[in-house]
């Protein structure tokens, strides 16, 4: 997955960026509500974590704003407060949850991919396509009586295809899904990529597909 982290506490970004990246997900880092707001101006993101007080603003107003452009990205804030009605009011204004400083970093993989399967109407944490069964969590793809254990970058890329059947993804549009800005990488990154993986899709009913000039597509066979 693809996080925005805005949040100026520089030594907890890190902290939360580091294990976010060693869990596979990409992490572009805001420290300041402006930053934030330009990330999402240029780019797509799958979950939002947001802190609440900013040397440029409330993270309330930006939560506000977010909600009232009809931007539907999850977004979990990450609070000092544990009052009982500050909670309450973020979640009226749109948070998806909150988590309370300081915390646990399984708790917040736990309820990141909460929020996730909730946004997905899914309650379960495993995707079927076909004959083809990805588990995100323990990054294994499974077909039939053959499971095979996924990179990082391969488990995130087969994730957003079979999330999205039939939809084709441009190669820009996976560059900026798969890497945060920091990274340099061309877009022949994801031709790699995608040849691995239709190599792990071959016993199964679904494969990638190229439709030139376009990008890629899952497919049933």
């Amino acid at each position: 997955m693809k996080y925005l982290l805005i949040e100026d506490n520089m030594d907890l970004a890190a902290a939360v960026g580091d294990r976010m990246r060693l869990d596979g997900h990409v992490v572009d880092h805001a420290p300041t509500l402006g930053d934030g707001a330009d990330y999402l101006s240029v780019g797509d993101y799958d979950l939002i974590l947001l802190d609440i007080m900013l040397p440029d603003g409330d993270g309330r107003r930006f939560l506000e704003r977010h909600r009232a452009a009809q931007n539907d990205t999850p977004v979990i804030v990450l609070t000092a407060r544990s009052e009982v009605s500050d909670r309450v009011g973020m979640l009226d204004l749109g948070a998806d949850d909150y988590l309370t400083k300081p915390f646990d970093h399984a708790e917040l993989q736990a309820r990141c991919r909460a929020v996730l399967r909730r946004r997905a109407g899914a309650s379960q944490t495993v995707i079927k396509r076909g004959t083809a069964i990805l588990n995100p969590v323990a990054s294994v793809l499974r077909i039939g009586d053959i499971e095979v254990s996924l990179r990082n970058r391969e488990l995130r890329l087969l994730e957003l295809f079979m999330n999205a059947p039939g939809q084709i993804f441009s190669k820009s549009k996976l560059v900026d899904r798969l890497f945060s800005y920091d990274d340099t990488v061309t877009e022949n990154a994801i031709e790699v990529y995608v040849g691995r993986l239709r190599k792990h899709l071959e016993p199964s009913s679904v494969t990638i597909s190229t439709h030139r000039g376009l990008g890629y597509r899952l497919d049933e066979r």
